[in-house]
């Protein structure tokens, strides 16, 4: 008992070093005769502080060098190896290290001790540079081939380190890499101490230095492609490795050039597969989760590594059991309906001993569970809620943030789960995260509403964060005086000015504020302004000066004061993150003489905020692959995360760059401006994309066209877009050209149209497009074009004017309820369709979501059943009319995907026109 006392405060006083008396005591070096055992200790105590973030000057560290060095003299190998140990930490900070070379040099000779032999091979490469990289080059080319796996490893991994300065010597060492990386060497010997302190070599099997072989071979050929492909050909065949590690290594290498490159998606996906066969479980499990997180992975390729993790589901090991789940829970993200087949396992999983498995299992079931097993999810989650971490807890909530989402039928009990676990002990982050579970049911669950903001007001009233409480504050302003009992909420954030900090005393002071603009009581106006007159005697500055401008604005008109204190429209966060990062990144030195010009931000509604936050939510965790073209160049498809949002940041853009054309100044607002169309591919001699702008009578086509043709001028450049004969529902009005082009510059050709129907009128029609041009070839003696040319025209594709081009996609809490009144006041117009051309139903969904360019509602974005779904969609019209949309799919793997799209619309003709936007 007394020996585990002293080891204890043996381990405080190591905590506790002071630098300066370590430093001090390194005369310790400098003694005669030389205790092994004293300089160890003082050894460690220097390893201590450097490796806890302690940097020694520059003198410092040079005296400590050199005083270490003195150490040689000894022939203790246990000291040995700890003074190349420091040695080698303190070789970026000394100075003249390179003095030491020869010393060094012989530790890393053949026939040296080969208990310390690996750390001098490392401590050399540290202090020498590129100009001495050369002088050890032989003696590195030996080591890595040496016979004893701890030298091999040593020189292997000092000669990564080398690689950054001295790349070129390094990749001559190519051959010994490779044979390292072919033979492994099955045994390895470490330093190792019996009972009486005696030093002895202890053996031990493993491939290790393959593993670091296979890491130096990719850095070598880290600049060509094939060579890598070659690599994990060569390596990745039965038999050629024996290092599980290593093997580890190329599932990700081959992961990496699947996706980097289409061509190679396939060969590197069969070998992947062929590696969950593999007889070590590191290498299932990575092949697996290399499988999982490959972007745009289908279903029949996911099934495999499914399956082999649900295998380890059942082991009895808990290690496996939790790297599986683990993996799964991830996956279930953004593929439930692949995962859904291991349920019945992970079920059992629940009441799992181990918390941090049976908490992978519950959030896993939550996202691949129904509608019908949430209540019985929710009642197993509770049992176990006290037992767990916070990190935990908070893997949980998020999960139940999503079901929220998913299911907003099921939100009393989830707020009730939610305000329970409230009320329990714990962090900053976990009261965190299930403060914004519950602010997602305010914002999308609209029946929640009440309830919620109840809990929230219980929950501030012994809130001990400030940041939760200035949030919840907020919200209570913002969403409070919408309720049907809104003085309710008034004397729980009066509560806060009286009893809180300044901070949530100045957040109060302005959610009260909200009370009394607009409101049609007269009592509960004077009362708001009373409470308010009562701030102004406040200690804190910022109270009182809010106090006083609401009170202010308060007596002014309601249209002024809600301009100020109820403004709910806010910028395009997405657009202002990038603009603020181009600003701050921006090469140009004169770029901080001008102010940032917040005016080039686009001003979003709250409901396009409210859409694009909920879209994030629900898909953040899908990855995306942006492959390459193979074919004719079509519009790509947006999917769920083309928003409100995005669509009025790049419409409030395109505004910005019309207005300066003379000619469209007189055609009044920009209502929207359609996604990028390209009509060539990419490798054409001219590269043409469009953009279709709506007006309140007018539509423009936008032409972005690129001569890619070298020594080539092309001057007057206009294009003749004609609509279709059938349909005479736009004339043209005017064309502004693109004067110049020159090689691979671009230009814009503006063609504008006129609708013949009025402003009411919605038309569709497909316009045939030929450039018409004077191309000038360049003289290469002058570099100037010549003076006469020839006139020439190129065809591109059809570019399509549809329903959907008028429709921007808008947020509504009840499709339901959108979709009643549609239909009262409107029309509706249907269509039954064949998609034979889409992988199943997820594909399909986010191609029609694309194609409508409506916003999903209710998390229908997000597909649940391989089978059937029903996609819910709402937007408007760029004149304000409603449009809501109704999509049933069922899948077969012999037809395809049909589809029967349901439109109600308010005005007329719409209906009709966006189903026909999809046939």
């Amino acid at each position: 008992m007394s020996y585990m006392k002293k080891d204890e405060d043996a381990d405080q006083t190591m905590m506790k070093l002071d630098r300066t008396q370590v430093f001090q005591d390194a005369r310790l070096f400098n003694s005669s005769p030389i205790s092994p055992r004293r300089c160890r200790t003082l050894l460690t105590k220097i390893a201590v502080l450097m490796f806890t973030g302690e940097k020694f000057p520059t003198n410092e560290a040079t005296t400590l060098f050199f005083g270490i060095s003195k150490l040689f003299q000894n022939k203790d190998p246990s000291l040995r190896q700890m003074v190349y140990l420091i040695l080698k930490e303190l070789a970026g900070t000394a100075e003249d290290v390179i003095m030491s070379t020869s010393i060094i040099m012989k530790d890393t000779s053949v026939g040296s001790d080969v208990l310390y032999r690996a750390n001098a091979i490392r401590a050399l490469c540290r202090i020498i540079d590129a100009s001495t990289v050369q002088a050890i080059e032989r003696l590195i080319k030996t080591a890595i081939v040496d016979k004893n796996p701890s030298v091999s490893s040593a020189a292997l991994v000092s000669s990564y380190h080398l690689l950054p300065v001295a790349k070129d010597v390094v990749r001559r060492w190519h051959s010994e890499t490779q044979e390292a990386a072919s033979s492994g060497k099955q045994s390895t010997s470490f330093l190792g101490f019996s009972s009486s302190g005696q030093a002895h070599s202890i053996s031990q099997s493993n491939y290790m230095s393959q593993y670091h072989a296979i890491g130096l071979l990719y850095q070598m050929r880290s600049h060509d492609r094939m060579a890598l492909v070659k690599m994990v050909q060569q390596y990745g065949a039965a038999g050629a490795l024996k290092s599980p590690a290593a093997i580890v290594l190329l599932v990700r290498l081959a992961a990496k050039l699947a996706e980097e490159d289409q061509s190679l998606r396939k060969p590197m996906m069969q070998m992947i597969d062929g590696w969950l066969r593999h007889k070590h479980e590191m290498v299932n499990f990575e092949a697996a989760r290399a499988i999982c997180n490959m972007r745009d992975i289908t279903d029949a390729e996911a099934s495999q590594a499914v399956h082999v993790l649900q295998l380890f589901l059942s082991s009895p090991r808990a290690t496996s059991k939790f790297a599986a789940i683990r993996i799964l829970h991830t996956f279930a993200s953004f593929k439930p309906n692949v995962v859904n087949v291991c349920n019945q396992d992970i079920e059992s999983l629940i009441s799992n001993s181990n918390r941090s498995i049976a908490t992978f299992a519950i959030t896993t079931l939550l996202k691949t569970g129904n509608e019908a097993s949430v209540d019985r999810l929710m009642t197993q989650i509770s049992g176990f809620m006290a037992d767990i971490t916070d990190e935990f807890k908070i893997t949980i909530v998020e999960a139940i943030r999503t079901l929220c989402l998913k299911f907003p039928n099921k939100q009393a009990g989830m707020l009730t789960f939610l305000s329970g676990i409230l009320r329990d002990e714990g962090g900053y982050e976990f009261k965190r995260s299930v403060v914004e579970s519950m602010f997602d049911l305010i914002k999308f669950v609209p029946g929640s509403k009440e309830d919620a903001l109840a809990h929230l007001c219980e929950f501030i009233e012994d809130c001990e964060f400030t940041k939760l409480a200035v949030r919840i504050l907020h919200l209570l302003g913002v969403e409070g005086p919408k309720t049907s009992q809104p003085t309710k909420y008034i004397r729980y954030i009066y509560n806060r000015v009286v009893l809180e900090n300044a901070i949530v005393r100045a957040a109060a002071v302005t959610a009260l504020a909200k009370f009394g603009v607009g409101q049609k009581d007269p009592d509960v106006k004077r009362s708001v302004t009373v409470l308010l007159k009562r701030c102004l005697d406040d200690t804190d500055d910022e109270v009182r000066d809010r106090a006083a401008l609401n009170l202010r604005l308060m007596a002014e008109d309601d249209d002024i004061a809600e301009r100020f204190i109820k403004n709910e429209s806010t910028f395009s966060l997405s657009t202002f993150e990038h603009q603020l990062v181009m600003y701050v990144t921006s090469a140009d030195k004169n770029t901080f003489a001008a102010t940032f010009d917040v005016s080039s931000i686009p001003v979003v509604s709250q409901e396009q905020a409210l859409a694009e936050e909920r879209t994030k939510k629900l898909t953040s965790a899908t990855p995306t692959l942006k492959a390459p073209s193979t074919g004719p160049a079509k519009a790509k498809p947006k999917g769920a995360a083309e928003t409100a949002a995005a669509t009025a940041a790049s419409t409030q853009q395109y505004a910005e760059q019309l207005i300066q054309i003379p000619e469209l100044k007189a055609y009044g607002t920009l209502l929207k401006s359609s996604a990028p169309v390209e009509l060539t591919e990419s490798e054409t001699e001219y590269v043409v994309s469009a953009v279709k702008h709506i007006f309140k009578e007018h539509v423009v086509l936008q032409y972005d066209i690129k001569n890619t043709l070298p020594d080539t001028v092309l001057e007057d450049v206009t294009v003749v877009a004609s609509p279709s004969e059938d349909d005479e529902v736009l004339e043209e009005d005017f064309i502004v050209p693109a004067p110049k082009l020159a090689t691979n510059e671009p230009g814009i050709v503006y063609v504008a149209f006129k609708k013949l129907g009025g402003e009411q009128d919605f038309p569709a029609t497909s316009f045939t497009n030929h450039l018409k041009f004077t191309s000038k070839e360049i003289d290469p003696t002058t570099g100037e074009p010549e003076e006469s040319g020839y006139e020439d025209e190129y065809q591109v594709e059809d570019l399509d004017l549809t329903g959907s081009d008028y429709v921007i996609p808008a947020f509504a809490g009840s499709f339901d309820h959108v979709w009643e009144q549609t239909g009262a006041n409107g029309e509706e117009a249907s269509e039954t369709l064949q998609l034979s051309n889409v992988k199943g139903i997820e594909d399909a969904t986010e191609q029609l979501i694309a194609a409508l360019s409506l916003q999903p509602l209710e998390g229908t974005d997000v597909v649940l059943s391989p089978s059937t779904h029903a996609l819910k969609l709402y937007g408007k019209t760029v004149s304000g009319g409603r449009v809501a949309a109704l999509v049933r799919m069922a899948y077969s793997a012999k037809s395809g995907v049909t589809t029967k799209v349901t439109v109600r619309a308010e005005e007329e003709g719409v209906a009709a026109t966006v189903v026909a936007s999809v046939a």
